[in-house]
């Protein structure tokens, strides 16, 4: 596979031997320019919302394989990432008591949600390489795109920019016999747009047993049929398979972090994984100032785990329409923008599982045996939300928003379908949830905003049933209010740029994910958490010449999160910081720009530690990461460009632990294993050309 992606720049270079042409640069041939603080962003949620926004330029001082190091420079975010098909995110706190994966938030692919029926999100299912920008939503405030606690991440893909056919190939090599190659299309005209990508991603992996493979193809086209309506299709399809390295307990990690996990080495643990979403959405323009877009989707995942203590075999088809109206009218002599619409989500997901007799495979690995479960799991959600927002005086403008929400559940045990008490449905009562906000314009440059709104949180499959494996009629979902208060700031000419948050989320009928078994987990309501916190951001433009610029940057969390009331069994934890979060996260970094050619950024991440127990006896240790990188970009000629970059990953060679869980038990008399070691020093290199017609 890699000796066919290797022809494609060789291809690129024979056409710029033989079509060489110098010419000046115009705003069309140059390549994008990197900036820590970008201007050209499209903020996808509506009014005065408050959200972050990290961009292509942004994405390009990282390596093309580390979008997480890009998202985690916002404020408030962290991801922790066991492995490139292992990532939780969570978002001031919420999310940090999930084991594996990433829910409590909301995640939207051009406006489709392609979070599941019961609150999964899966990052790792994208190329974010193929993406323009993604915005973040922190807390409960975006009423249009379905108030979690944790709030949505809305992904955005890159178009081509002015008129013409483009083709681009980026080509990345790097340690751990890393390869990937991300090859673009596009053709844009008057009416149609036309985006094609097709991605190649390979790597051995810091670990044992920790090879990655992926394949993807992107497919984003609109057709504007004439002034006042508008068609698109989204194909995106993914197939990787990644094999499991697992966590390790503090010996294993000290003395060798590359080992895995015994028992997953032994069964030679992995997942496979092909996930298809395709959208269909429609725009209609009424007038200049009222317009529709509605959307339809369908989306199937089919994943196969093969795990020491089971293979599990799963398959997910979701399928959902969404229709949103947005128009601006004058009310009492003031400009008001407003907005309204439903989406309503549909599944159905079916999971086995097999038990895995690797230890009489002769070494070979995880070999299928008998089922001992199958399962069907039914799930809907419709969200109704609606917007307004007006200016109440000069300089200060009022948004309502209004999310009403309505989840059902309905299990159905089909290894043991003669017993009617392991089938039952769950149906969680209406919700409500409000979100007002209000915004005081001082200046152009100075603006100050304060939010109050509600949200909630679903449980996950696991949550929903009892260690019988049964639906649990008592539980509940997570509620929470958000209170926050926050400024942004132009000073010094515009060339100082500093927003700065305060914020309090308090959540009740907290959802515990109990372990009872190796790999059986059930959830409870276990009390109260309330979650306090500062956010800083501050983004610098120091002009040195004409083409001379340094941005230094400084990104700030202070996270003062605890359990207010939460009470297992004997043990009172009321008064402890919630288990999973760092207290402090510092990121820093500094970007040199010449012209529209060099650029060199270092950057900074300062991590600290993060409390594994509710108890609070056991503790990660905090760390320092540094990592640089340099690009040159030039136009060789009006059709081609050239891009050359390298770059250095954990600069100092780092021993830390890049994702951790929580309140791990030990079983069989191993030592409880906590910590996925973060990659050693590594390097990478890319070529990236560019040709149009």
């Amino acid at each position: 596979m890699r000796s066919i992606f290797l022809l494609i720049p060789c291809f690129f270079y024979t056409l710029i031997l033989f079509g060489q042409k110098s010419i000046p640069s115009d705003s069309v041939t140059v390549l994008p320019e990197v900036l820590l603080l970008e201007e050209k962003k499209v903020k996808q949620t509506e009014g005065i919302i408050p959200s972050q926004i990290i961009g292509e330029k942004i994405f390009d001082n990282f390596s093309p394989v580390d979008a997480v190091s890009a998202i985690n420079q916002i404020p408030g975010v962290y991801i922790l990432s066991g492995a490139l098909n292992t990532n939780r995110i969570t978002i001031r706190g919420i999310g940090a008591r999930t084991l594996f994966g990433t829910d409590k938030l909301r995640l939207y692919y051009d406006e489709i949600p392609v979070t599941n029926g019961s609150g999964f999100s899966s990052i790792e299912a994208f190329d974010l390489e193929n993406f323009s920008q993604v915005e973040v939503v922190k807390g409960p405030k975006a009423t249009t795109f379905g108030t979690n606690l944790g709030g949505a991440i809305l992904l955005s893909t890159r178009e081509g920019l002015g008129q013409g056919t483009r083709f681009s190939n980026h080509t990345t090599f790097g340690s751990y016999n890393l390869f990937k190659n991300n090859l673009a299309f596009s053709q844009t005209d008057e009416r149609l747009k036309v985006n094609l990508n097709y991605e190649h991603l390979e790597t051995d992996g810091y670990r044992e047993n920790n090879r990655f493979e992926r394949d993807g193809l992107l497919l984003r086209t609109s057709y504007s049929l004439n002034d006042r309506n508008e068609i698109g299709i989204l194909v995106n399809y993914v197939d990787y398979i990644a094999q499991i390295p697992s966590s390790l307990g503090i010996t294993a990690f000290e003395e060798d972090p590359t080992q895995a996990a015994f028992t997953w080495a032994a069964s030679k643990g992995f997942e496979d994984n092909r996930y298809t979403l395709v959208g269909l959405n429609y725009t209609h323009r009424f007038s200049s100032n009222f317009r529709n877009t509605s959307s339809i989707f369908y989306s199937y995942l089919d994943h196969y785990e093969a795990r020491p203590f089971g293979i599990l075999d799963e398959y997910t088809n979701g399928f959902g329409l969404r229709t949103h109206f947005k128009g601006s009218t004058n009310l009492f002599e003031r400009k008001t923008e407003y907005s309204f619409g439903t989406e309503l989500y549909k599944d159905e997901y079916t999971w086995r599982e097999f038990e895995n007799d690797y230890q009489d495979n002769a070494g070979e690995g995880s070999l299928q045996g008998d089922l001992f479960a199958d399962n069907r799991e039914f799930r809907a959600q419709i969200n109704a939300f609606g917007t307004l927002n007006t200016e109440v005086f000069n300089h200060l403008n009022l948004q309502l928003g209004l999310n009403i929400n309505h989840t059902q559940y309905d299990f159905r045990d089909r290894f043991n379908p003669g017993d009617a008490n392991r089938s039952a449905a769950r149906d969680f009562r209406t919700i409500a949830l409000p979100s007002i906000n209000l915004s005081y314009r001082f200046s152009d440059y100075q603006t100050l905003y304060a939010n109050i709104s509600r949200g909630f949180s679903n449980p996950t499959v696991e949550e929903t049933l009892t260690p019988e494996g049964v639906i649990n009629p008592d539980i509940e979902q997570e509620k929470g209010v958000n209170y926050e208060i926050g400024s942004q700031l132009f000073l010094l000419d515009s060339k100082l740029h500093i927003l700065l948050t305060l914020y309090q989320m308090d959540v009740k009928n907290l959802l515990v994910a109990e372990r009872v078994g190796d790999d059986q987990f059930v959830g409870r309501n276990a009390g109260k958490t309330r979650h306090r916190g500062l956010e800083v951001a501050l983004n610098y433009r120091w002009v040195l010449g004409s083409d001379w610029e340094l941005m230094p940057f400084v990104n700030y969390t202070f996270s003062d999160h605890q359990f207010v009331d939460f009470v297992d069994g004997d043990d009172d934890f009321s008064g402890n910081p919630l288990t999973g979060v760092p207290r402090h996260r510092f990121n820093s970094g500094v970007q040199f720009r010449y012209g529209n050619r060099f650029f060199w950024n270092t950057t900074h991440q300062y991590v600290g530690s993060i409390p594994l127990t509710d108890a609070n006896t056991l503790f990660s240790d905090p760390f320092h990461l540094f990592g640089t990188k340099w690009r040159y970009e030039k136009n060789l000629s009006n059709r081609f460009g050239l891009g050359l970059s390298f770059g250095i990953n954990n600069l100092f060679n780092v021993r830390y632990a890049q994702s951790v869980l929580i309140n791990t038990n030990a079983f069989g008399g191993a030592e409880p294993r906590y910590y996925y070691p973060g990659n050693a020093r590594n390097v990478y290199g890319s070529i990236r050309l560019r040709y149009s017609l």
